[in-house]
């Protein structure tokens, strides 16, 4: 559990949209940008293509997301996964061909102020679902799958991956799950891992777009993947 907790609460909003955040010209520019970095991550299980934006890398592009995410955020720090070397990261761009589950990105440090992470569409293909639901705990993978339970949470923790857990049956009741936002959107997760569970939003991807949220709610992407989606996200604190 994050120690700060007053402190992260009081950060706390609405998940938001901010519209023509890139202009097409900048969007190619990222584009380009993501086809020369270095891949860092090739799942072929999982079916993403991860490249760590590493600084040194596109400046123009860096200058563009540091001033205008603080426009819209205020004041705040980096707080992606950095390189061994401690080269800093400016974020993470993801070639998604299949949904990512249920999930918050709560971090690796449990006295950080965690913030507001932002998603930078650059595809118009893909869904992202936010919960009301809020965690404060590590960045930690959902599930109710027994052999995922197995893992090593605390190695998990030590190497800078999620966590596996369960806990979230355990806190936010035992309603239900919406049976026609499940069919909708989130056929590929269990529903029972979904117990308890009030959606919020529902961002549909749109190029040239910013989309803000909390790092405290859970999220995950929808089932509507026709091929693949792209985009950028990027993890800040106080």
């Amino acid at each position: 559990m994050h120690e700060k907790l007053n402190e992260i609460r009081s950060l706390e909003g609405s998940p938001r949209i901010i519209k023509n955040f890139l202009n097409s010209n900048e969007v190619e520019k990222f584009l380009k940008l993501y086809s020369e970095l270095p891949i860092t991550v090739n799942n072929l299980k999982q079916k993403v293509i991860k490249k760590r934006w590493l600084a040194g890398f596109g400046k123009e592009q860096e200058q563009i997301l540091r001033d205008r995410i603080k426009l819209e955020i205020g004041n705040f720090i980096m707080d992606n996964i950095n390189e061994k070397d401690g080269t800093e990261s400016l974020g993470l761009f993801q070639e998604s061909f299949n949904p990512i589950g249920l999930h918050v990105d709560g971090g690796f440090n449990l006295k950080d102020i965690v913030y507001k992470q932002t998603l930078l569409p650059l595809s118009n293909q893909g869904e992202t679902i936010i919960f009301k639901n809020r965690y404060y705990g590590p960045s930690t993978s959902f599930t109710n799958n027994e052999s995922d339970l197995k893992e090593n949470s605390l190695e998990n923790f030590k190497k800078g991956k999620n966590v596996r857990s369960a806990d979230h049956l355990k806190m936010y009741g035992d309603k239900p799950f919406d049976k026609s936002i499940y069919d909708k959107y989130l056929k590929h997760e269990n529903i029972n891992n979904l117990k308890g569970l009030e959606v919020e939003f529902v961002y549909k991807w749109n190029i040239g777009d910013l989309f803000i949220f909390d790092r405290t709610h859970l999220h995950c992407s929808s089932c509507n993947i026709d091929g693949k989606k792209i985009g950028l996200a990027t993890f800040t604190k106080k």
